[in-house]
């Protein structure tokens, strides 16, 4: 399912559709190049979930947590080398009872097998973005 995100206000909305049906165990994961909304669509659902401080790019500390409902885990793999160092970090610790945004999922080693994954590509057009999100069975009946 392809949406336009002409403006950042776009991309507010699509994050607070997302954020309305999202459930514990529920991986959404962000792909695009560089630049492209993945941490400005990650912020605007942690907003959407009720967190009110800031949200800082987790390139450098790989994750951070957030105290929402349902709890918020955003992560972003940039900087692994490989998807075991993943397990390393205690992901799966983190994770439990929490909704997962995973940035750059493929360098951890991809989440789409999961029942509960909403893929979301972004990518840069015009002055916007376009979102491309596929559905595991979980989402089918919740997609934004």
């Amino acid at each position: 399912m392809n949406r336009k995100l002409p403006d950042l206000f776009a991309m507010r909305l699509y994050g607070q559709r997302i954020a309305r049906k999202l459930r514990a165990g529920d991986v959404v994961a962000l792909t695009g190049g560089l630049g492209a909304g993945k941490t400005t669509l990650a912020r605007e659902i942690i907003a959407a979930l009720g967190h009110e401080g800031e949200v800082p790019s987790p390139t450098f500390t790989i994750i951070e947590c957030y105290d929402t409902q349902p709890p918020v885990v955003h992560a972003d793999f940039y900087r692994l080398d490989d998807p075991a160092e993943v397990e390393e970090l205690g992901l799966d610790d983190y994770r439990q009872g929490a909704v997962l945004i995973a940035e750059w999922p493929d360098r951890a080693g991809g989440f789409e097998g999961e029942p509960g994954c909403l893929s979301i590509h972004l990518e840069i057009a015009d002055e916007g973005r376009i979102a491309i999100a596929r559905a595991g069975p979980d989402w089918l009946t919740r997609l934004p």
